[in-house]
This record gives C-alpha cells, sequence and structure tokens, in this order.
C-alpha cells in the first residue's frame, strides 16, 4: 500500500528544483510549453536507468566501484558544461523559434541524457525507495516498481507544471533581446555551476 509519508516526501523531492527543473524551465522560457513538455517528458525517461538499476541492486555494485561513479560523474559534470556552453553561444541549444518535431525530439534526447549522466540518482533511489517497502510484504519487487511508476509520474506532472509557468512568463521577455540574452546566460552560468559542482563534489 502506498502510505502519505512516501506521498509527501515525494512531492518535496521532486518539487526542489533541480538541473531537470532548471532544464525544463529554461526550455519553457526559450522555446515554448512544446519544449517544455518534451523536456519534462525527457528528464522523467532518464530516471528509468536508475530506477531499474536501484530496484536490480546494480546501484549497489556501482556505489561500491569508485572508477565507474568517477566516469560517469565526469561525464554528467562535461555534458551540463556543453549544455551551458550551447546555450551561452545559442548554436545548437536554445532557440527562440524552434518548435518542429525534430528539435522537439532533440529537446527530449538532451533531457534524457541529462538525468542517465547523474550517478547520484541510481544512489538516492537505492537508499529512497526500500525506505517505504514493509520488511513484511510479499511481493517486494512489485512494490518497488509500483512506488517507481508513482514516483515518475509525479516528476512528469510537477516538471510539466514547472515548464508551463515558465512559458507563462515567457511572453514578457521575447520581445526584447537585451531581457532574452540576460536571462539565456543567466541559465546558461547555472548549467556551469551545477556541472563543476558536480565534477568537485564527493559521493
Amino acid at each position: 500500500m502506498v502510505s502519505t509519508e512516501f506521498l509527501l516526501t515525494s512531492l518535496v523531492v521532486v518539487l526542489i528544483p533541480g538541473t531537470g527543473v532548471i532544464y525544463t524551465v529554461s526550455n519553457g522560457l526559450f522555446i515554448g510549453w512544446r519544449a517544455a513538455i518534451a523536456a519534462a517528458i525527457g528528464c522523467t525517461a532518464g530516471i528509468v536507468p536508475h530506477l531499474v538499476t536501484s530496484i536490480l541492486g546494480l546501484s549497489a555494485i556501482l556505489h561500491m566501484s569508485a572508477l565507474a561513479f568517477q566516469a560517469i560523474k565526469y561525464a554528467g559534470a562535461l555534458y551540463l558544461l556543453f549544455l551551458a556552453w550551447s546555450m551561452w553561444k545559442e548554436t545548437g541549444g536554445i532557440s527562440l523559434t524552434t518548435t518542429d518535431r525534430r528539435s522537439l525530439l532533440q529537446v527530449g534526447i538532451r533531457g534524457i541524457l541529462l538525468n542517465i549522466l547523474n550517478p547520484k540518482l541510481s544512489i538516492f533511489f537505492l537508499a529512497f525507495l526500500p525506505l517505504f517497502i514493509s520488511t513484511e510484504t510479499p511481493t517486494p519487487m512489485t512494490d518497488m516498481l509500483l512506488l517507481s511508476g508513482i514516483f515518475m509520474a509525479m516528476t512528469l506532472l510537477v516538471f510539466i507544471i514547472y515548464g508551463l509557468c515558465a512559458n507563462g512568463v515567457r511572453k514578457y521577455i521575447v520581445n526584447s533581446p537585451r531581457i532574452v540574452t540576460r536571462v539565456q546566460r543567466s541559465f546558461a552560468a547555472v548549467f556551469a555551476m551545477l556541472g563543476l559542482k558536480l565534477a568537485l563534489t564527493e559521493r
């Protein structure tokens, strides 16, 4: 049975702005609501591998293997820096007028990679989900899958809301190239700082 504690804790975790939220919000601001939804779907899909590895116990191996953890961590940091550079330069990254299917697919893929390349997610879910599984349950795997599905649905919904809210204020900045540039570079700086933080922090 899904507990109230799990729902409330998951909601708090999802609401805390992280790289996925920032990525979704930036797309809502600079491209539009379709891109925000694509980003939200991509970031949510990027959680799947971490949930699967947590359920299968593979994240415990990742936790014990310093080399594997460091490799994924630095790959994630480099990817965040790449997103920052793309947004700063406005090349191959965020565009104010691009809304075709190919571009939306690219937005979604980047969201997937953003979360896949964050090794801390696997360790987080390994420590988080078991807290809400009863030791007396006859179906721990089924319970884990249920909680994982609820967490993903909650993530998708909250991210979409963030993105749509960002799109709601988009009209106030798109007509001012100066504001667009400043906001865009601010997001680029945030991505760069997150990348450096990921690279420099320990487990």
